[in-house]
C-alpha cells in the first residue's frame, strides 16, 4: 500500500469539516522538496539521466512488471496536477489484468528534475519520455493520458505513430484552444505570480469543483497534500517557476487542430461533469460560460479522430480515473483487451 506522507490527524480533520473545501484547513501539512523528497510512492523510484538541452536532467519513473505478464506496456502519462504516483489505482488495474507499467514524471514535474531554465514543449516531453522508453527497451506501447498527459500522449502518437499500439485519453485538455476562444495571454512573470499564491485551500477548492464534480472524500486529500507540499518546502520558488512554464507550454500549444492525423485506435473516457479550462477564470463572463464544456468537446473530439471509441461518465469529473476507479478501469480493459471497433458508449 502506497505510504503516503500525511497525518492522520488532518484527513481527520477535513472529514469532521464536513468535507467542505472551505472548512478544511489551509496550511497544515507536511513540507517536501522540489521534487517531491519525502513523499513515498506505491512503487519503487527509478532515474533516466540523461542531457537536454544543455542540462543534466534525471526523470523518475516507476516500472512495475505483473505477476503474469500479457506481453504488452502500457505507459501512464499524467496530468499537470497529478504524479506518476496518483496512477496507484490505475497500475494496480492494468498490472492485474497483465500488463506492464512505466509511469514516468515528466521534467518539470513531482520527482523529476525542474530545471531553472528549459524550453517546455509536448514535442520535447514527448522526445524524453521516447528516450526512456528506448533506455528500457521498449519499441511498442500503449499509451494512457490525463489531463494535460491527454495533451502528451496525443503529441507522442502524431510524433511516433508506429510505436504507438493504442491511444487512451481520460479527460484530456487541449479538447479546445482558450486562445482562440478568448481567454487572455499572460507572461511567463505572471503565471509565476498565481502559481506563488498556491496553497492547500485553493488546491483543495479547485480540485472539489472541478477534479470530482463538487463531492470529497477524504482519500482525495493526500493528492492536495502532495501538491501543497512542494510549495511549503525550501524549494517552492523552483516549483512555482517551473509550473509557470508549464503552463505557458500548455495554453500555447493546443493539439485540437491536429485530431484528424492520428493514426492509433483511440479511447475517450470523459467524465461528462469536467469544466476545466486553463486560466478560464481570466476571461470575460461571456467566454468563460463557453469554455470546459467537456460533454460536447469529448464527442466532438471522437468524430474529429479517427479511430475513436467514446465512454462518457455522467457523473464524473476531471478525475474520473480517481472519482470512480472502478467504473473506468471496467471499460479500459474491456477495450483494451477487445477487437479494434470505433463505438460511442456510457459505462454499464
Amino acid at each position: 500500500m502506497l505510504l503516503r506522507s500525511i497525518s492522520v490527524a488532518l484527513v481527520a480533520a477535513v472529514a469532521m469539516a464536513g468535507v467542505s473545501a472551505q472548512a478544511a484547513p489551509a496550511e497544515s501539512g507536511p513540507a517536501y522538496g522540489p521534487r517531491l523528497e519525502g513523499f513515498d510512492y506505491p512503487a519503487p523510484v527509478h532515474l533516466f539521466k540523461f542531457e537536454s538541452q544543455g542540462n543534466a536532467l534525471e526523470m523518475a519513473y516507476l516500472d512495475v512488471k505483473p505477476e503474469q505478464a500479457n506481453g504488452q506496456v502500457a505507459v501512464l502519462m499524467h496530468g499537470k496536477n497529478f504524479c506518476a504516483a496518483t496512477w496507484e489505482d490505475t497500475i494496480k488495474a492494468l498490472t492485474g489484468a497483465g500488463y506492464r507499467v512505466i509511469a514516468p514524471d515528466q521534467i518539470g514535474f513531482c520527482k523529476s528534475s525542474k530545471p531553472r531554465a528549459y524550453q517546455y514543449s509536448f514535442q520535447q516531453l514527448a522526445s524524453n519520455t521516447h528516450a526512456l522508453l528506448a533506455s528500457l527497451g521498449v519499441q511498442q506501447a500503449i499509451l494512457i493520458g490525463h489531463s494535460t498527459g491527454g495533451m502528451l500522449a496525443t503529441r507522442y502518437a502524431l510524433m511516433y505513430p508506429t510505436e504507438v499500439s493504442r491511444l487512451v485519453m481520460i479527460n484530456p485538455i487541449g479538447l479546445e484552444d482558450w486562445k482562440a476562444k478568448g481567454v487572455p495571454s499572460m507572461t511567463v512573470d505572471q503565471w509565476f505570480a498565481r502559481e506563488k499564491q498556491t496553497s492547500a485551500e485553493r488546491i483543495r477548492a479547485y480540485e472539489q469543483s472541478t477534479y470530482y464534480a463538487g463531492q470529497w472524500r477524504t482519500d482525495y486529500e493526500p493528492w492536495v497534500q502532495m501538491l501543497a507540499g512542494m510549495y511549503r518546502g525550501p524549494g517552492r520558488d523552483l516549483v512555482a517557476w517551473n509550473s509557470a512554464l508549464l503552463y505557458d507550454m500548455i495554453y500555447t500549444q493546443p493539439v485540437v487542430y491536429e485530431f484528424g492525423q492520428v493514426r492509433p485506435w483511440t479511447l475517450l473516457l470523459i467524465g461528462q461533469k469536467d469544466t476545466t479550462a486553463i486560466a478560464k477564470d481570466t476571461a470575460p463572463q461571456e467566454v468563460r460560460a463557453r469554455l470546459g464544456n467537456y460533454p460536447e468537446l469529448g464527442r466532438a473530439a471522437a468524430k474529429a479522430i479517427p479511430h475513436a471509441t467514446l465512454v462518457e461518465f455522467p457523473d464524473a469529473g476531471h478525475a474520473p480515473q480517481i472519482q470512480d476507479a472502478v467504473a473506468l478501469h471496467k471499460a479500459l480493459l474491456e477495450w483494451l483487451a477487445s477487437p479494434d471497433v470505433s463505438r460511442t458508449r456510457r459505462p454499464d
